[in-house]
């Protein structure tokens, strides 16, 4: 399943909408039902087409948010207000809606407990990732995914987003994960507060010495600051996988 979900010839499929609910104030989860859908590896995207009445196209990405095991595909969507596309899919479609679906896309950003089990050494070493508000989607796969085939691979989130209100995938969330919150922050909040800077990466990520393999997904200035904290703090560039999207605001 692996090999087919990086290497099979993309083609369009049609989506079933099972089920539009929003999570968060501006986030949606699409629970997606995609016949002879070939199987994905955790961190994998996936492009929706809408088509309008006049021909007229477009086309966004989006992060698996579910694991493999599933046979759902889970899409968080979040509402940008005058967006060609997110308002449609958030405010417009109902359960049983047919969507146009391209995927699964991409080989470089992804992890699997079975890749890490034939690994050898390389498999061994644990796995960091780092989210910024709804970067933490392709995690949430990852975690789950994680989990349910019980893997021993070492596994950290370090997830920033702005309230508790904002924070995603509460039921897959466990204890490896670690939450700060940059905005409002309740009388009850225990978790950290504030952006990711460099005392947080230092005590809430895998020490330069455990040679972690590093996933941050977010916005570019969210990535980017991240990546550079991190190498500063004595982590090889080589370890560092950056994901990028969404606009430049959402970096928590």
């Amino acid at each position: 399943m692996a090999r087919a979900a990086v290497q099979r010839r993309l083609t369009w499929r049609s989506a079933t909408v099972l089920e539009n609910r929003p999570e968060t104030p501006r986030i949606h989860r699409l629970v997606l039902d995609v016949p002879g859908w070939p199987g994905h590896l955790p961190g994998q995207h996936v492009v929706v087409r809408l088509t309008a009445e006049d021909g007229y196209m477009a086309q966004r990405s989006y992060s698996l948010a579910s694991p493999p095991e599933l046979p759902e595909l889970h899409l968080t969507v979040e509402r940008l207000d005058g967006g060609e596309v997110s308002p449609y899919l958030a405010d417009e479609v109902r359960r049983d809606d047919i969507l146009e679906l391209r995927g699964p896309i991409g080989g470089y950003f992804v992890w699997s407990a079975a890749a890490d089990r034939a690994g050898g050494e390389h498999g061994r070493r644990p796995v960091q990732l780092v989210a910024g508000g709804s970067g933490v989607a392709p995690f949430l796969a990852m975690v789950d995914h994680h989990r349910r085939q019980d893997s021993p691979t070492a596994l950290r989130l370090l997830y920033s987003t702005r309230t508790q209100a904002d924070v995603l995938g509460r039921d897959v969330l466990g204890a490896e994960t670690t939450v700060t919150l940059t905005r409002e922050v309740s009388t009850d909040w225990r978790g950290e507060t504030g952006r990711v800077d460099r005392d947080k990466l230092a005590r809430w990520t895998f020490p330069p010495a455990d040679r972690p393999r590093i996933f941050i997904c977010g916005s570019t200035s969210f990535v980017e600051p991240v990546a550079a904290m991190l190498i500063d703090l004595g982590h090889d560039p080589s370890w560092i996988r950056l994901e990028r999207y969404g606009n430049a605001t959402e970096a928590s």
